[in-house]
């Protein structure tokens, strides 16, 4: 029974990690509501409005990849992507309130309507009023918008991860699909393409299930399962890109002066700023998001604490402490030097325990140079000698090691370290033909003086300096008001 308590608490809890979708399944049918709004949808929204509205039609802004859905058995004629990108183009247009979008996309039927207009007019109304005006001449498009949907890429990532112990397992999946667009302004004058921008949204599609399976006693089986998948909607997801690319094309036609936004100089330089900040990161991040920039400075102190094992001739090696520190020295992102000094004990259970320290000279080889957890490979000379110097003997030493960066300028490291001593007699005694050695494991800290030369850092360190100026403001009036209040009450009780 006490078992059974504990195989039900474990599935419950499991079954718990995914509670918000868990307890909000659709019971029962659901009213028709406004469409969902994305981030882009807000931002656009709520964007500078511009000191004139551009003319600008939209023609067709379609599905280019020609993918159709994907099912596990048989065959489907329904499209993998949405046909109605010409529709969330101009939705998206309108939203941003910087564009006098005129109909194109259904031109004929435009044209057919002013027909009939036109016919009718001249058939019953010529005889009763016929200083009847014409129709309005159709506006024309100063720029057209024209571009697709050009890739729809599946399954580009997939993982997961499982356990299962004694009949209660739980599991996780994950998928990632990826949809590109591009957006281009043309000049109707002369044909010529003003901006081209392109972006990329990531569709991610998870499922979560927890299972028990196990027997309460003789033929009584208890089974359970639990569960939900999450698929991000294709629409919503090719909404928030085109939303987003409407929103680069404006900022990058301020730019270029192509038009202007009725703001101040100081809010349309921000605006163009953090655009610009957000496309170099874009620009650096890769595929699988990987943000690659140097995130290393140039001087580091490391210390590490961790342990010791002999390898030797004597029997029974026992684990000591070893402590280091020492001093990092970066000749590229990838390439690093390093001295340290280690204290050490290396012991051998009841017949050898003595102090050791060595000098050391590492060349580092960081292998993801430019993410925050990187392995890394070490190798180098250094000298080994016990603690009052009776010996000295030349070793190498070699191993890897992984760090992560806590934060900008500190970073926890994990390493193992091979020591060949180019001596036999480190524990006292010479036997066969191999030469002594040592093993060294440890954490450590890395502590980075500086930060790279980076235009991301040079940004952080503004920001960091903009956001003291302005706490330093703040502090400023509220002595001054506090001041006030001081002699107002003064004033008060004199009067």
């Amino acid at each position: 029974m006490l078992k059974l308590k504990s195989a039900l608490a474990v599935f419950f809890l499991l079954a718990l990690t995914g509670c918000g979708t868990f307890f909000n399944q659709p019971y029962q049918q659901q009213r028709a509501r406004v469409g969902e709004v994305s981030p882009v949808t807000e931002k656009l929204v709520n964007f500078p409005l511009p000191q004139e509205p551009v003319v600008a039609g939209v023609y067709n802004f379609k599905d280019q990849t020609g993918q159709y859905k994907s099912v596990e058995n048989g065959s489907t004629f329904s499209t993998a992507i949405s046909q109605g990108g010409t529709t969330m183009l101009i939705k998206a247009l309108e939203d941003s309130k910087w564009f006098t979008l005129i109909e194109r996309e259904n031109l004929s039927n435009l044209l057919n309507e002013r027909n009939i207009i036109r016919n009718t007019r001249a058939e019953y109304r010529k005889n009763q009023n016929p200083n009847e005006p014409n129709l309005p001449p159709l506006l024309y498009a100063g720029v057209l918008l024209e571009g697709g949907i050009i890739s729809y890429d599946t399954n580009i990532i997939t993982g997961g991860a499982g356990a299962r112990y004694f009949g209660v397992g739980a599991s996780t999946q994950y998928r990632e699909d990826r949809i590109s667009v591009y957006l281009r302004a043309v000049n109707t004058s002369n044909g010529k393409i003003l901006k081209t921008v392109y972006i990329s949204k990531t569709i991610l599609s998870q499922a979560v299930s927890a299972n028990l399976f196990k027997y309460v006693k003789f033929q009584r089986l208890l089974e359970a399962e639990t569960g939900y998948t999450k698929n991000e909607p294709v629409q919503l997801a090719l909404k928030e890109a085109i939303e987003k690319a409407v929103e680069a094309l404006i900022i990058e036609g301020i730019k270029e002066n192509l038009w202007l936004p009725r703001a101040s100089e100081e809010t349309t330089e921000k605006l163009i700023q953090d655009y610009e900040n957000e496309k170099d990161e874009a620009e650096s991040t890769q595929l699988y998001e990987r943000f690659l920039t140097q995130r290393r400075g140039q001087n580091a102190i490391t210390a590490a604490v961790g342990f010791s094992h002999m390898n030797g001739d004597l029997p029974d090696p026992q684990p000591e402490l070893n402590a280091k520190i020492g001093f990092k020295r970066q000749l590229n992102p990838y390439l690093n030097l390093d001295f340290t000094f280690n204290k050490f004990n290396l012991e051998n259970k009841y017949t050898f325990n003595e102090g050791f320290m060595s000098f050391d000279l590492n060349l580092n080889y960081n292998i993801l140079p430019y993410d925050k957890l990187t392995p890394y490979l070490f190798a180098g000379i250094g000298t080994n000698a016990s603690n009052y110097f009776d010996a000295i003997d030349p070793k190498i030493q070699g191993g890897i090691g992984l760090e992560y960066l806590l934060k900008d300028n500190i970073g926890i490291y994990a390493y193992g370290e091979h020591n060949l001593v180019f001596s036999d007699n480190i524990d006292g005694i010479e036997a066969g033909t191999i030469d002594d050695m040592f093993y060294r494991f440890g954490i450590g800290v890395n502590y980075y003086f500086s930060q790279p030369s980076t235009k991301f850092n040079e940004r952080k360190e503004l920001e960091r300096l903009k956001k003291k100026e302005l706490k330093a403001l703040k502090k400023e009036n509220r002595r001054k008001m506090q001041e006030q209040n001081r002699n107002s009450k003064i004033n008060n009780s004199n009067n």
